[in-house]
């Protein structure tokens, strides 16, 4: 029997004078291990891409983390230099992946820049520098030179009690690898905020009413999906979700 197919939507690079449509190997990795899925990477276009043959073919859809950001635009600001850089093709591509995955009622999991972009999809806004904010925790990566130094376990969030990823995890206090500069701002009205920081920061939500798993969360599980266990829980649950889509509609 072939494997589920999940659709991850790819940033835009230029190396080299060559235009590259390119996804961080960590999520592709977190699929493959964390789901028993396969993926594929969806080409991030301004126009062009026919969003409803590419959902006619998968049986999930990830939206992963990037070093770039949601253009403010897109929630009545103006750009500025500084809370970029911003990838305009993968906005384009990812709001319309969320809305009518959504309405379709295939699995969603939205990771860092994903949870972002799917509250702002829904009608929500996004805080910058939320750093610098009084009273707020540095949610930055740590300035240390190896990359599972960087993606440490370091931060408590709380979970909410009855939320989607209660049924998950469990309610209460776990041990996440949270790593941004902005977060949200307004809440969307299609969401439930499913966990916090202790300064407030909104870490996970879930699309109310959903037909299927739809969740967004601001830290990286898929980083240490094969070693922890709260990241591999949540990519078990996405996996299930995703494989019992693939078995409805075969």
């Amino acid at each position: 029997m072939p494997s589920p197919i999940i659709a991850i939507p790819a940033d835009t690079r230029e190396i080299e004078g060559y235009y590259w449509h390119a996804t961080p190997n960590q999520y592709v990795n977190a699929v493959v291990k964390g789901t028993g899925a396969t993926a594929i990477v969806v080409p991030a276009l301004i126009e062009g891409n026919d969003i409803d043959s590419i959902l006619d073919r998968v049986d999930g859809v990830m939206l992963s983390g990037s070093r770039t950001n949601v253009s403010p635009k897109l929630y009545g600001k103006e750009e500025t230099e500084a809370d970029g850089p911003y990838d305009h093709a993968r906005d384009a591509t990812s709001f319309e992946l969320i809305r009518k995955t959504i309405d379709r009622g295939i699995p969603l999991l939205a990771i860092c820049r994903g949870i972002q972009e799917l509250n702002v999809a829904l009608g929500g806004t996004l805080a910058t520098e939320i750093q610098d904010g009084p009273g707020m925790w540095d949610h930055r990566r740590p300035d240390v030179p190896t990359r599972d130094g960087m993606y440490v376990i370091r931060q408590p969030v709380r979970i909410k009690e009855g939320s989607c990823i209660a049924s998950v995890l469990g309610a209460g206090e776990v041990q996440v690898n949270s790593l941004h500069r902005q977060a949200i701002g307004e809440t969307a009205p299609k969401l439930a905020v499913e966990a916090v920081a202790d300064d407030g920061t909104v870490e996970a939500v879930s699309v109310i009413g959903a037909k299927n798993f739809a969740v967004g969360v601001q830290w990286h599980p898929e980083y240490w999906v094969e070693s922890d266990a709260v990241s591999a829980k949540l990519f078990k649950a996405f996996g299930e979700a995703v494989q019992a889509y693939a078995d409805a509609r075969r």
